[in-house]
């Protein structure tokens, strides 16, 4: 099996508390037209499932 990756990434640094930068990327997409349509909490889904 063959396994194709691509070379191009991007990314960028936000200097802010993780809750503020969320709340500053959702507004931004929003304002490019895009959504948030679901957000996942990893910590909580992996307490309730390995408990």
């Amino acid at each position: 099996m063959t396994t194709k990756t691509s070379s191009y990434t991007f990314g960028t640094t936000i200097e802010a508390p993780f809750d503020e930068a969320v709340r500053r990327i959702t507004e931004a997409l929003k304002q490019e037209g895009f959504d948030v349509l679901t957000t996942i909490d990893v910590k909580a889904t992996m307490k309730s499932k390995l408990n």
